[in-house]
């Protein structure tokens, strides 16, 4: 019984060390197996055998891009103001077994190399700048620790600062310099507008009152030409009514006419007058009507007498002496 037990478990042991010395290397990973403590081989991914108590695998890499957070750290900045900055470290192995010998921990080498360049590269900016010179501070930060960790057989791709933050005051400050900046960017935005409404009220304005200006000019122009083609008419009528007055005077039995219309209008006048005097002073050469009309049928025979009026020749003779 006890020789069944021991054969069993020699058993279990044998199998135990056969299994313990098949290894299965992941795809995009690396074993370092060393052979009675020292190097012996880096094991590619695929299915291996091992020599039990003899190799062993003491390091596992991942060939993998690997993205390190690099804690935050307070930095001065030029001008003599702390900030905050923090960021994401992205490295990869390339050297298996350098990592593992070169460097006893490459991660936690090339977190502190982040640090201490960032705090070199912001010492160098003033405040304002270090938030327009990311990719300078970046930059500056992979080419520090790319250096650092060649010997390591690691590769660092590239660096990105997350965060900057600096105190409490400065924010606040950067807050009311920022409300001030957009305050006065409205203002001027504003000013702009309220001034191309005032052109633009000033050119409709202007264009108004050349449109007025121009109807009134036309207007004054249409009554113009309209008092003078009446002015024109008037005196056409006026002509024509003196020609057929003259007509009708040279008629048979137009002087009759003439001598009683005359006779009409010196009533009428007379009469208005009695209407509105109670004392009227009459001459005493025209009380008689007959005189009066006798005077004026002398002047018309006398008129007949002289030439026909024509421009430019005046007045009849006979009106002339009449006047006088």
């Amino acid at each position: 019984m006890t020789s069944t037990i021991i054969l069993i478990g020699l058993a279990i042991f044998i199998v135990f060390l056969f299994l313990s010395a098949l290894k299965v290397v992941p795809q995009r990973s690396v074993f370092i197996v060393e052979r009675l403590g020292k190097y012996h081989a880096s094991l590619e991914p695929g299915f291996h055998v091992l020599i039990p108590f003899i190799d062993k695998i003491v390091y596992r890499h991942t060939l993998k891009e690997q993205a390190i957070d690099v804690p935050p750290q307070n930095c001065i900045t030029r001008d003599n103001i702390a900030v905050e900055v923090d960021g994401i470290l992205y490295l990869q192995v390339v050297d298996p077994a350098k990592s593992s010998y070169g460097i006893d921990n490459y991660r936690f080498a090339a977190i502190q190399i982040a640090q201490t360049t960032m705090r070199s590269v912001v010492g160098k900016l003033e405040l304002d700048r270090t938030f327009e010179e990311r990719e300078t501070i970046n930059a500056s930060i992979v080419n520090a620790v790319d250096i650092a960790s060649e010997p390591w057989g690691v590769k660092v791709t590239r660096y990105e600062v997350k965060n900057i933050n600096p105190p409490a005051t400065i924010r606040d400050a950067m807050e009311k310099q920022m409300r001030a900046e957009r305050e006065k960017r409205a203002i001027i935005a504003e000013s702009e507008g309220d001034k191309q409404a005032r052109i633009n009220r000033a050119e409709g304005e202007k264009s108004q009152m050349i449109a007025v200006s121009e109807g009134e000019k036309q207007r004054r122009i249409n009554e113009a030409e309209g008092r003078a083609a009446e002015i024109e008419r008037i005196a056409s009528a006026t002509a024509q009514g003196i020609r057929e007055i003259a007509m009708a005077i040279n008629a048979e039995g137009g002087m009759n006419a003439v001598n009683l219309r005359v006779a009409e209008q010196y009533l009428n006048e007379f009469g208005k007058l009695a209407k509105t005097n109670n004392t009227m002073i009459i001459p005493t050469d025209l009380a008689d009507i007959s005189g009066v009309v006798g005077s004026i049928t002398s002047v018309m025979n006398r008129m007949k007498e002289e030439p026909a009026f024509t421009p430019g020749n005046g007045l009849p003779k006979a009106t002339r002496n009449t006047a006088g």
